[in-house]
């Protein structure tokens, strides 16, 4: 499963993906910091999941953008990652725009009014976050086990 947390003590957990962006999917501004690399940006947004999300939105986005990304198996404790369709600017770059996250979080500092972080596709249950704010993306500790 994925956790998002934000410094202030707001956290979610999702099944199959995380996404964070703008309420109304427009352009979201943030900075995006993974492992040692940082870049500014400019998309609708960032979607981090799991192996069982492998099937879904990220399967999809690395089919377009990172086909060379292998997307974790659903027993993976490994999460992939996409900024939605990035786009360069004078002032935003496009040059880190997937991944995959094991061991340090994907963090994204907000540089927009109002974002939004919500899992599994369910918009109303989310985490409303401000300029400035800090949001962590990892692996959860717990897990999801089918029980037959």
């Amino acid at each position: 499963m994925v956790l998002a947390t934000s410094a202030d003590g707001q956290s979610l957990t999702a099944l199959n993906e995380i996404c964070v962006g703008q309420p109304t999917h427009q352009s979201s501004r943030y900075t995006l910091h993974v492992a040692d690399r940082t870049a500014r940006q400019s998309s609708s947004g960032v979607i981090v999941g799991t192996g069982s999300g492998s099937t879904g939105w990220c399967l999809s986005l690395q089919q377009l953008q990172a086909p060379h990304l292998a997307l974790p198996a659903s027993t993976d404790r490994i999460l992939a990652w996409f900024v939605r369709e990035p786009w360069p600017s004078p002032s935003t770059g496009a040059s880190l725009t997937s991944g995959t996250i094991a061991n340090a979080p994907l963090t994204v500092h907000i540089e927009s009014d109002t974002l939004v972080a919500f899992g599994d596709g369910i918009e109303d249950d989310r985490l409303t976050l401000s300029w400035g704010q800090d949001l962590a993306l990892s692996i959860a500790d717990h897990t999801l086990v089918t029980v037959r």
